[in-house]
């Protein structure tokens, strides 16, 4: 048996630089859409004593012969929580594994990646005013996947951790884009924006859609925070909803599972999810009123990416 291959954090990096990550999400998704792959719910086991806790996401690749899972620990320490990822790829013919990958870059970029797929999908092609909310890594991310898609006029970026940071990231961050603005007020950043984009480690809402101007698209994501949201779970039922997968998302994303438990939401509300949204099936929003869509990171995603860096190592 040949050892896996192991890629830690900075080679996944550079390999990621070399492949067009929206492109092969978009391809995950169809085959989604196929039948072509598996994607399971994701599986929380929870640390005694309040220690935090481990996602495990599994997925199957059909089409590539691959399968494989990432497994996400989120550790309660005094001097603050930590959080890793791996992801294992193995083999659907010989059942060996393939590689083992630090899935710290996997994650960011396809959390990115998966939200810069869904608003290309659903942002209106007028859109013009983009905000980012968020100043972190996955934030960076996000605008980098987005920044093409339409042709923004307006990108504000605003973060409550801005006026703690130097002046040599606020200066790093303004040259993200020639367009991005930095600012120091919320309302401010929200003001008439079309995208929305919600990248941050937040467990409590961040945003209330009922405070915004005009109907826009917003989108968040997810942390390792028991029941984490960016927006009140009661405005699920005042919006056009949307997510990664519909199967599972509804299971994990916190405000789905409050609204459900707590305000008889249902996950039959949901319009589409990004399957349905590529092949087809499901309508883009018609923006009478907000739409929003909700990702959870799905290990397909991850397993997707890895397969990716590995046949790139193949070819090497």
């Amino acid at each position: 048996m040949t050892a896996p291959l192991v890629v830690d954090q900075q080679h996944a990096r550079q390999l990621l630089a070399q492949v067009d990550v929206p492109h092969i999400l978009r391809n995950l998704f169809r085959d989604l859409a196929r039948g072509q792959a598996v994607q399971p719910p994701q599986q929380l086991v929870e640390f005694p004593a309040g220690r935090g806790d481990f996602i495990n996401y599994g997925g199957v690749l059909a089409t590539e012969r691959v399968y494989g899972v990432k497994t996400s620990p989120y550790i309660v320490r005094d001097q603050g929580p930590l959080v890793t990822a791996w992801t294992l790829l193995m083999s659907m013919d010989s059942g060996q594994p393939l590689m083992l990958c630090d899935a710290g870059e996997l994650t960011t970029a396809r959390t990115a990646a998966t939200t810069a797929v869904a608003i290309d999908a659903l942002a209106p092609g007028h859109a013009r005013r983009l905000t980012v909310i968020g100043s972190g890594p996955i934030a960076r991310a996000h605008l980098h996947y987005v920044r093409g898609l339409r042709d923004w006029q307006d990108i504000r970026l605003y973060s409550p951790s801005l006026g703690q940071q130097s002046a040599g990231q606020r200066e790093h961050l303004a040259g993200l884009d020639s367009r991005l603005q930095l600012m120091e007020n919320l309302e401010q950043a929200l003001d008439d924006a079309d995208v929305i984009m919600l990248c941050t480690s937040s467990a409590v809402p961040v945003i209330d859609p009922r405070t915004l101007s005009k109907p826009a698209l917003i989108t968040s994501i997810s942390t390792n925070a028991v029941r984490a949201h960016e927006i009140p779970p009661a405005c699920l039922a005042e919006m056009d909803v949307y997510c990664d997968y519909r199967v599972t998302t509804p299971a994990s994303a916190g405000e789905m599972r409050i609204a459900a438990e707590q305000l008889g939401w249902q996950a039959d509300a949901i319009v589409g999810d990004l399957p349905q949204l590529l092949s087809g099936d499901a309508a883009a929003p018609a923006y009478q009123r907000h739409a929003f869509f909700r990702s959870i990171g799905l290990g397909l995603e991850d397993i997707a990416l890895a397969n990716a860096l590995y046949q790139l190592l193949r070819e090497a």
